[in-house]
């Protein structure tokens, strides 16, 4: 898929693990989960703009597009 989620490495500049962020923005682990290995098909934007919240950064600085 040519979108790449880099959620896990703003959690790691962030120092932050992912039951942190799941808690503070209120979604389960599993989904986070999900949404992290890049297996989620969508993403809300309520959930997009929670997690930039939380983590100080740009949707961009999470969601990349890439050609295959």
């Amino acid at each position: 898929m040519p979108i790449i989620v880099n959620l896990d490495v703003m959690l790691a500049k962030r120092k932050m693990q992912s039951k942190e962020l799941a808690e503070r923005i209120g979604i389960s682990l599993a989904n986070l989960s999900i949404l992290k290995t890049g297996k989620a098909r969508a993403i809300r934007f309520s959930t997009l703009e929670a997690i930039c919240k939380e983590l100080e950064c740009q949707p961009a600085d999470i969601l990349e597009y890439r050609e295959d």
